[in-house]
């Protein structure tokens, strides 16, 4: 008898430790199958289904062992709440710690990569790139003035309320939560470095500020010149003196790629028109940069009120501080991007020519 117990007693051993083996290859063990360093899987909200969540863990080697995620999902209560998100899954992940990921709810943050926009319906491209909503859902909101209009915001005003920068967002969240998100990093940017009190002794609201960066912006992207821009527009508005900013002109124009404003542009009717307009545009002409908005706040005191490209065409500028000094400058100027556009369509018309003749030679 005591032979026997100890045979039984051996066989429930084994089969104990079979058993635990099973189990443990079957849930603790890792279970991806996948190559790098992450596999980041999407369960929509519109499709967030058992068999859709199967299959995209199976389709991206995520999990590949349904029948183990499955029956987890099952004691774990997973499939009666479903979360819909972005997820991210690390290799050597076992089933039961991949369905208890999924079951948290716990979202791998997506980027929003936001550089300068200059219309608002610009800001719709970013958002779809990181956020489910389509793009017909984001640019419904964002041409909503109502919705808009229940977060403080308007076409004029939503690019003084958007910072370029990379920004972590939840990929499930409504454009609306995200604009909100854009504000509150905004208002924390404006409480550093003491930007609230320059802005206030410069007599400009937060606005202000960057309706006049993103002329600044608009004017060069030499970080050198851009508070002696800032200076000159400053001045201007001292003076009571029109703008006069190209960018603005553009701008009424929906032309963002014209190399020269004319005179005939200048008379073109829109309050964001400073030629014709004094003060300020009703807000801003794109999406100002950190750089550009402290560029206004820490403006040198200058007697400059003109500027123009520098001759070399290299993104630099001359500044004057009368209208003679100028026009010679602005003459300069005008000459040396004449002389280049004159070889820019040199250069066009040979290689238009090249290809031609190449074509030509080919049929003969």
């Amino acid at each position: 008898h005591t032979v026997m117990k100890r045979k039984i007693v051996f066989g429930l051993l084994v089969l104990l430790a079979v058993a635990v083996f099973w189990g443990y290859s079957r849930f603790f063990a890792p279970a991806t199958q996948f190559s790098g360093k992450e596999k980041i899987i999407f369960i929509y909200s519109g499709k967030a289904t058992k068999n859709a969540v199967l299959e995209t863990l199976k389709k991206d080697s995520a999990a590949p062992k349904t029948g183990a995620i499955d029956w987890l999902g099952s004691q774990m209560k997973y499939w009666e709440n479903i979360k819909p998100g972005r997820y991210k899954i690390t290799p050597g992940m076992s089933n039961y710690e991949i369905i208890k990921l999924l079951r948290s709810g716990i979202q791998s943050p997506s980027k929003l990569v936001i550089n300068k926009l200059r219309l608002p319906a610009d800001l719709g491209k970013p958002l779809n790139k990181a956020l489910e909503s389509d793009s017909a859902a984001i640019m419904h909101f964002i041409s909503d003035t109502h919705a808009l209009k229940k977060i403080g915001l308007n076409d004029a005003n939503l690019m003084a309320f958007i910072i370029p920068d990379t920004y972590e967002v939840i990929w499930t969240w409504s454009p609306e939560k995200v604009l909100q998100k854009l504000k509150e990093d905004r208002e924390r940017w404006w409480n550093k470095n003491d930007r609230k009190a320059l802005a206030e002794k410069k007599g400009l609201s937060q606005e202000d500020v960057h309706t006049l960066a993103s002329i600044v912006e608009e004017e060069t992207n030499k970080k050198d010149d851009k508070p002696k821009v800032a200076s000159v527009y400053l001045n201007r508005l001292k003076m009571g003196m029109p703008l006069q900013a190209d960018p603005t002109i553009r701008y009424a124009l929906k032309n963002f790629t014209m190399n020269r404003v004319l005179f005939v542009h200048l008379r073109t009717p829109s309050p964001y028109n400073t030629y014709l307009n004094k003060g300020l545009p009703p807000g801003p002409i794109c999406t100002a940069s950190p750089s550009s908005l402290d560029a206004v706040l820490n403006a040198p005191k200058t007697d400059y009120i003109f500027f123009v490209a520098d001759a070399d065409l290299m993104g630099g500028s001359t500044f004057t501080t009368n209208l003679s000094d100028h026009n010679k400058a602005a003459k300069v100027y005008q000459d040396s991007l004449t002389a280049w556009l004159k070889r820019k369509a040199i250069r066009e018309k040979a290689k238009k020519d090249s290809i031609a003749k190449l074509g030509s030679n080919a049929s003969q």
